[in-house]
């Protein structure tokens, strides 16, 4: 589930960015001999704790009807070998069903090096959803990743995701980023952006299963169902070609704001993603993320 990687991850890349970035008010090492002492360093085990604030659930770029805006708790453990496991519960803000939580996802993986730039990571995850959900990936329940990255001046990534459940998807998302050291506010912070490019194409199966589900919840609640927003009619030939065919479904562009120290990570983000007009959940459509977050590292 992307946003099992987005929470996840996010707290491992910056930690590992802080702990790799020296205070640039009292750095006098050159960038080589920084490489060397961060290749060099035992690699541990460790335990990070997150706590996130969404104003809208993001699903590769694209959004359900209505707005879904959430707190989650995460927790990734860190195996020295590479090996991970992760979990996650979250809280809709405007949960119907009055459930503590509204959804959790436990999954585990495994990022290794093959060469001293290239990185990989090999991950699967489970999502446990209540009935109705109204998340828009809900039909698809688990998911299967790999991802490559190119640790150099710029960033250069690219993943395949393959969700599956009561229907099944695929996606890949190829992206760039940049890490941007602004300052410091002490001598033992750093304050980082990590501007981020991205495209992801796929195909758009759950979209049936999520219009389906919806109209029967809407029903039971006596609300008129009304299309998400796609232009093909749902059952029609035209409507599950578009939901069958591999097509671009989003452009997007992340901004996270990172203040670092040693042990945690405060961050503000924002995201704007531009549908194509191949996505049938609000085709041309611009949406916009915006989160906060703090991570804990033991």
């Amino acid at each position: 589930m992307k946003l099992l990687i987005c929470l996840a991850v996010a707290g491992l890349v910056t930690f590992q960015c802080a702990g790799q970035t020296a205070n640039p008010a009292t750095n006098t090492q050159t960038d080589s001999t920084q490489e060397n002492k961060a290749d060099s360093a035992k690699p541990k085990s460790t335990l990070t704790l997150g706590a996130v604030y969404c104003m809208n659930a993001d699903y590769y770029g694209q959004t359900a009807q209505e707005k879904l805006p959430y707190f989650a708790a995460a927790a990734t453990y860190h195996l020295k070998s590479g090996i991970y496991f992760t979990a996650l519960a979250y809280k809709l803000v405007n949960d119907t069903g009055k459930r503590i939580i509204s959804a959790s996802n436990f999954g585990a993986g495994i990022d290794f090096k093959i060469s001293k730039k290239l990185s990989a990571d090999i991950s699967y995850d489970h999502t446990f959803y209540p009935g109705f959900s109204p998340f828009l990936q809900a039909g698809n329940p688990d998911n299967a990743s790999i991802a490559l990255s190119y640790d150099a001046w710029i960033k250069p990534s690219i993943s395949a995701d393959y969700s599956f459940g009561n229907t099944s998807d695929i996606f890949t998302t190829a992206g760039i980023s940049k890490v941007v050291t602004l300052g410091s506010i002490g001598k033992k912070d750093v304050v980082t952006i990590t501007p981020a490019l991205s495209v992801v194409g796929g195909t758009q199966h759950f979209y049936q299963t999520y219009i389906t589900q919806k109209k029967l919840a809407d029903s039971l609640l006596g609300i008129l169902f009304t299309p998400v927003t796609g232009t093909q009619e749902p059952g029609s030939t035209s409507f599950t070609k578009a939901i069958t065919t591999f097509n671009i479904l989003s452009y997007n562009f992340k901004m996270p704001l990172d203040y670092n120290r040693a042990n945690y990570v405060a961050e503000a983000s924002c995201q704007f993603s531009m549908l194509s007009k191949n996505t049938e959940a609000g085709p041309g459509k611009v949406n916009s993320f915006f989160s906060f977050s703090f991570y804990y590292q033991f």
